[in-house]
Order: C-alpha cells, then structure tokens, then sequence
C-alpha cells in the first residue's frame, strides 16, 4: 500500500488547508483512515480517523476546526483544517489500518507551518 499526501504549505494563523491522501488501492480495504501529525520535539499524535463504516474520531484540539472526509472513488481521504493556529504546525501523516493483512502504513509526510 502506498499513501502520497498533499496540500501542506504555510499559512497564516486564521487560514485554513486541505490536506489529501492518494492511496494505491481501494480504501474499502482499510479498516481505519487517519491523519497524525508531529512538531518538533513532540511524539506523533492522532488528529482525527475514520473507520470503514464512518465512525469519525479527533483530538480535542482540533473537534471544531477540523473535518475528516473521504471519497471513495477515488481512494482518497482529506483532511479540512480551518482557523489553523500556530501550535498546529507540524508533519502530517495519513496512515491507513489495511483489514486484508492487518499491517498499518503511513504515508511520507506534509509539511504544515503556521505563522502567528
């Protein structure tokens, strides 16, 4: 399973993004999507996941600024980041629960940098 994620940049404190994750196969294979991010220093942590049948999971600190979507059509899983903060700069990752060889994969990582 390969993962390719998008859409990362610098924004100022306020602006929003939308992050992508392209997977190499069906994500009707996947019993779990999600992003994690990392800043500097700081251990990797969920930000928010969905599961195969749509139970959508966030941190607390992200609940009211973010949305967890996916398209299945096209193997596709978002993430909308709206009134982004400072303190939300850090690596995002999208990983994927694969239900078939029960593994876990993450994709290479996007770059978010937020500007106060």
């Amino acid at each position: 399973v390969q993962l390719v994620e998008s859409g990362g940049g610098l924004v100022q404190a306020g602006e929003s993004l939308r992050l992508s994750c392209a997977a190499s196969r069906s994500i009707f294979s996947f019993s779990r999507m999600g992003w994690y991010r990392q800043a500097p220093g700081k251990q990797r942590e969920l930000v928010a996941d969905i599961t195969r049948v749509g139970n959508i999971n966030y941190a607390d600190s992200v609940r009211t600024r973010f949305t967890i979507s996916r398209d299945n059509a096209k193997n596709m899983v978002y993430l909308q980041m709206n009134s982004l903060k400072p303190e939300d700069t850090a690596v995002y990752y999208c990983k994927v629960d694969s239900a078939l060889t029960q593994r876990e994969y993450w994709g290479q990582g996007t770059q978010v940098t937020v500007s106060s």
